[in-house]
């Protein structure tokens, strides 16, 4: 305990023996230093209590100073860190210290001392004492946050420089004997649970006019963002719509505009992107940010503004994607779309006026984002008008042509190279939207004959090394894949102009030379890439040709040559994962849209075996290409030559069509979970077709639009498909059957007489409930019925329907109203004995 007296004893003794020691005539007395003693002298003993006690006192003469004199004791005696068991008392020591600067204030100096004293290691003397007083550590860490609100710069700033203190833990000055420091993340998790980060963000709105104090809690807000129970607890205080309306803030030290936009960052990576991103979704926020950009766009000069510029237009293009975000009513889509194109469409607007980008590595990132950026804008369809007035279809055409070898440009060959690539990409998303714009620039043209490039032996050595480049490093195949993703997007518009107009242009054919022109080059090492140019060349085709007799036949055998190709690809491919799948199915697709419907192509596909190549298909018991294949099938058996086809397929162990068609059969229904015995024979004659999922089904009422759970019933499930190629195979002389086979057989030919039964049973139902309802409003005996509850009807007055039983058979197609707005009417009412009465 430490006391006055105690003290000058101690000096006392220490004076005594400065004398002796001073004097030849005495013997040297040497002493035995215990770890305890040492600790004691770093930490001289101190009544921490009585100090507290000593605090809360009032009302007594000189009982300032010698407060004053006791906080300063104190301090000295905790140069060397802050012991984990003694700070419960410390903060409360400061807590009564801040609670009279009010009235005192002198006691800010005594506060400041303590605060700075916080900086220090806390120290344990064993391991348990991080747990054994980690609620008084974070109650205590918490506090400081509190101490915002006192209005002294001084303060503020130490308790700021505390915080970030705890992020750049220093070992002690001194060993200290019998305590070790603290774990070096000990302060901040802490702080965490004490939930400081909360109060930091409160403490924002008292700092309005005070730069100085404001960028040091940007400064605290920043460390503590890096955690992700800060920035949970940080968005909860709505720390983003804080920080970001303040961006335009005046500080000519620029570490306002940085600290925020870096907190704003942390806060979307580590908290709730969606609650930030609503936060931020307003229109104070937006302008601030369009005012920041703005800025930065026109006067950064630096590498240091250029690289904050582009931070803000990420985070911009977050927001963006928020459709409620007021983006174009604050004016920034407008002045994105500007600076999108002004490189490449000149304007006299004065924000970009004189202004270039360099090739550095900043703008040529902020021209990639730019051009990102508008994918996400456009998606909201009233930009379309701002894209239209930016001529954004013209801006984004400069980059779909070859390269012009003598033309001087702003971009490395590399760099040129992607946002060619990006361009396209855009253009993807872009053109189906202004598709009058895409015309007017000859969009078509332009992409074929880039297209056209793409496929020739031009010598061209691409870097590949970016997003949208990838797998075309030394070859055209990601300008070849991006331009046949904008034809396949305008393609699939259906767009009866768009489509005659290409067609005109050679587009059918252009396509198939492609496609056989890699077929001629196989390329292994970027096998992916090429399926996908494959499988959009052939939905192409396929929106080029859908319902175009004409088209079909330019088609001809040299598309019904490459569809037989794919069709042959090794069946072990197809569970790959590189694409097979999806060619796959886009060829069925060219199937059904560019060869059916043309007796020339269908039977020349018929010559090539075309039937049989889909009956392998079929064999491979894939479910998810069934259905096409089958649909496929019944379309070819209206072609008379067909069926000599599917009767002379024979598959492994010389299985037959119509045997594979009976199994295909039998393994629906068993998935459906059709009744049928060992044997394969109907168990419930009533219901022969029903399913489980049919029985569970409840009864939804449907919109009249909607089809119906049995019309979705025939068209989902294969039954009727495989119904239909047999009974066009007149379910006669078929091949290969085994006795189950014929039972399915005959269950299969009587399928549609199912469904008529299903019909009759409908109709029943519906003729059972209109006599029903006959029977309630015309038959006397039905009408009497045992009574109950009554209520009085009160006749509509004559003067709002206009007469009785007018239009009663037009069901009041329209009620007269005469005198103005209808009247009120008197409510029915419940009464206890009838007069005119109607039971319930």
């Amino acid at each position: 305990m430490w006391t006055e007296e105690a003290g000058a004893t101690a000096e006392a003794q220490e004076s005594g023996i400065r004398n002796k020691s001073s004097s030849s005539s005495q013997i040297p007395v040497v002493g035995v230093v215990t770890e305890d003693d040492e600790a004691q002298d770093v930490f001289k003993p101190m009544d921490l209590n009585r100090v507290i006690k000593l605090l809360e006192e009032t009302d007594k003469d000189g009982l300032e100073e010698k407060q004053l004199k006791f906080v300063k004791k104190l301090v000295q005696c905790y140069q060397n860190g802050l012991p984990l068991r003694d700070l419960a008392q410390i903060f409360k020591i400061l807590n009564l210290c801040s609670g009279k600067i009010k009235n005192q204030p002198r006691f800010i100096e005594s506060a400041y001392d303590i605060i700075k004293l916080c900086g220090l290691p806390f120290l344990k003397k064993k391991v348990s004492d991080e747990i054994t007083y980690a609620e008084d550590t974070a109650n205590s860490i918490a506090l400081l946050g509190d101490l915002m609100k006192i209005p002294s710069s001084e303060l503020r700033i130490q308790i700021c420089k505390c915080i970030v203190d705890f992020y750049h833990a220093e070992p002690p000055k001194k060993h200290i004997p019998g305590y070790q420091q603290a774990s070096s993340s000990y302060k901040i998790q802490m702080a965490e649970v004490g939930g400081l980060a909360k109060t930091m963000v409160q403490s924002m709105t008292l700092l309005e006019n005070q730069l100085v104090e404001k960028l040091w809690v940007l400064k605290v807000l920043q460390h503590l963002s890096t955690s992700e129970v800060n920035c949970t607890i940080m968005m909860k205080a709505q720390a983003a719509s804080g920080i970001c309306t303040h961006l335009n803030d005046p500080d000519p030290s620029g570490q306002l505009l940085f600290r925020s936009s870096e907190i704003l960052w942390n806060l979307l990576e580590k908290s709730s992107k969606e609650e930030v991103i609503q936060q931020l979704s307003n229109l104070e926020c937006l302008l601030a940010l369009k005012e920041v950009f703005k800025n930065l766009f026109m006067r950064g000069f630096s590498h240091y503004d250029r690289q904050l510029r582009n931070d803000i237009l990420v985070i911009t293009t977050i927001i963006a994607q928020n459709p409620e975000a007021p983006m174009i009513e604050c004016g920034f889509t407008k002045d994105l779309i500007l600076f999108a194109t002004f490189n490449e469409v000149k304007s006299q607007n004065l924000l970009v006026k004189g202004l270039k980008l360099s090739n550095s590595y900043e703008d040529f990132e902020l021209k990639k984002l730019l051009f990102n950026v508008i994918v996400i804008l456009c998606k909201d369809l009233p930009t379309v008008q701002l894209l239209i007035d930016g001529k954004v279809i013209l801006a984004l055409f400069t980059y779909v042509k070859k390269p012009e070898k003598q033309k001087i440009i702003d971009w490395s060959a590399a760099q040129h190279e992607e946002l060619q690539l990006h361009a396209i990409a855009t253009l993807s998303s872009v053109a189906p939207l202004l598709i009058e714009e895409y015309m007017s620039c000859q969009g078509n043209a332009r992409v074929l004959a880039f297209l056209e490039w793409c496929e020739s032996e031009d010598p061209f050595f691409s870097h590949g090394n970016s997003f949208h480049g990838t797998g075309g490093r030394g070859n055209k195949f990601a300008q070849m894949r991006y331009s046949l993703r904008l034809l396949r997007a305008v393609v699939y518009l259906e767009d009866e102009t768009v489509n005659k107009d290409l067609c005109e242009k050679g587009t059918i054919q252009q396509m198939i030379g492609i496609f056989k022109n890699i077929i001629s080059k196989p390329n292994e090492k970027e096998e992916a890439i090429v399926l996908e140019i494959q499988s959009d060349i052939l939905l192409i085709l396929s929106g080029l040709c859908e319902n175009h007799i004409q088209r079909k036949e330019i088609f001809g055998t040299e598309g019904v040559d490459i569809v037989l190709h794919v069709m042959k690809t090794d069946p072990r491919k197809l569970q790959s994962g590189l694409g097979y799948n999806v060619l796959l199915f886009s060829t069925l697709d060219s199937i059904w849209c560019c060869i059916l419907g043309c007796y020339p192509s269908e039977d020349y596909f018929l010559e090539k075996e075309g039937i049989f190549l889909l009956l392998d298909l079929l064999a491979l018991n894939q479910k998810k290409f069934c259905n096409l294949i089958l649909g496929i099938m019944v379309e070819f058996c209206d072609n008379p030559k067909t069926a000599a086809h599917v009767n002379a397929w024979q598959g492994k162990k010389d299985q037959t069509a119509a045997s594979l068609l009976i199994k295909l059969w039998r393994k629906e229904e068993k998935e459906l979970g059709v009744k049928r015995d060992k044997n394969g024979k109907i168990i419930d004659t009533k219901k022969p077709l029903f399913t489980s999922f049919q029985e569970e089904q409840k009864i939804i009422p449907l919109p009249a639009n909607c089809p119906s759970i049995a019309v979705m019933d025939v068209s989902e499930n294969i039954r009727a498909k495989i119904y239909a190629i047999l009974g066009k195979l007149d379910f006669e002389n078929l091949p290969g059957l085994s006795a189950e086979d014929f039972v399915t057989l005959c269950i299969i030919h009587r399928y549609l007489d199912f469904k008529i039964q299903a019909t009759h049973k409908q109709r029943e139902l519906a003729n059972k409930s209109w006599e029903d309802f006959l029977a309630r409003t015309s038959n006397a005996k039905t009408l009497k019925v045992p009574s109950g509850g009554v209520v009085t009807v009160e006749s509509t007055p004559a003067r709002l329907v206009g007469g009785p039983l007018v239009d009663t058979d037009i069901a009041l197609k329209k009620l007269p109203i005469r005198g103005g707005a209808l009247q009120r009417v008197k409510a029915v009412k419940i009464v206890d004995a009838p007069k005119k009465s109607i039971p319930t």
